[in-house]
């Protein structure tokens, strides 16, 4: 059965080109009403123009769809505001959230300034916690709500020279994490999307035949399954190249020391056996590290 989003209200931010054009023209096709947001920025963060949202918002008219265009910054929460309340007076609703902006300064640790720290964490986190933020009551009220968060393998995996942008983006699965939890009772379903793409913000980071292979719209289809009706919760969905990868955050069986005096000397000297990957599992939440603690200690002390 083919994938329809008609009815549903989708608000993309940083979509006038990228990944978030591709989502936008994507949910639009497939019936969705779409807010198409975009500050019209450079890669880094500066200036600022329309332009880039009312050409999407042209195109996924030109297709015989419905959208409108907010320049507002993810990072004012004011004009979060007013862009929600903008698709609130356009359609009464909003169904599906992509938290899709996002800037890049990239620089060694050691180079970098904490303005650029600063900016980066502001816009990625911060944008996505504001614009979260001003749907949430709405999806409670409706009890329906799809959210994602773009995290990146920067945040998953590490990668040089981007401190900033790594840490902001897993600090996205922090979040993501808590929210699926709070929003369950209430059919808000919240997940991370890691892209793998050539855009503006990766034109420079990988010679022209790997780009070729990334076009950010063998990503969309990931971002699709994300927000329908039937999507899974909790989930971080790796995507690049038309490939799709579920990444997830484990916890060792690991190990009992108890309190000796040489407990560190016993840490340190068997941190090969706590870090055995056999009978892993993934937690429904953070509580179940410390019920495995607690659970491995009643067992050794009786």
């Amino acid at each position: 059965m083919t994938m329809r989003f008609d009815g549903r209200v989708a608000v993309v931010t940083g979509a006038g080109g990228g990944l978030g054009r591709q989502h936008a023209l994507a949910l639009g096709a497939r019936g969705a009403k779409v807010l198409v947001n975009d500050l019209g920025g450079t890669v880094n963060g500066g200036g600022g123009t329309p332009t880039a949202a009312l050409a999407v918002v042209e195109e996924i008219r030109a297709a015989g769809g419905q959208a409108i265009a907010s320049g507002a910054s993810v990072t004012d929460p004011q004009a979060v505001e007013a862009m929600i309340a903008q698709a609130m007076q356009a359609w009464g609703r909003v169904d599906v959230l992509v938290n899709n902006a996002g800037i890049l300064r990239d620089k060694s640790f050691s180079k970098m300034t904490l303005e650029d720290f600063r900016q980066v964490v502001d816009v990625h986190l911060m944008g996505a916690v504001h614009c979260t933020k001003a749907v949430w009551e709405i999806m409670r009220t409706q009890q329906y709500g799809r959210i994602v968060m773009t995290t990146s393998s920067s945040g998953l995996y590490g990668n040089f020279g981007q401190s900033n942008y790594g840490a902001a983006k897993m600090a996205l699965v922090g979040l993501m994490q808590t929210l699926s939890l709070e929003g369950a009772k209430h059919n808000i379903r919240v997940n991370c999307l890691a892209p793998t793409a050539a855009t503006r913000m990766t034109q420079d980071l990988m010679p022209q035949a790997v780009l070729d292979l990334l076009q950010p719209q063998a990503v969309t289809p990931g971002l699709l399954a994300l927000v329908a009706e039937d999507a899974p919760t909790r989930a971080i969905l790796c995507a690049g190249a038309g490939a799709f990868e579920r990444a997830h955050i484990t916890l060792t069986p690991g190990i009992f020391v108890g309190l000796p005096e040489d407990a560190a000397e016993r840490v340190a000297a068997q941190f090969d056996a706590l870090s055995r990957k056999e009978g892993q599992i993934v937690p429904d939440s953070g509580h179940a590290q410390g019920a495995l603690e607690i659970d491995k200690a009643r067992h050794a002390l009786g």
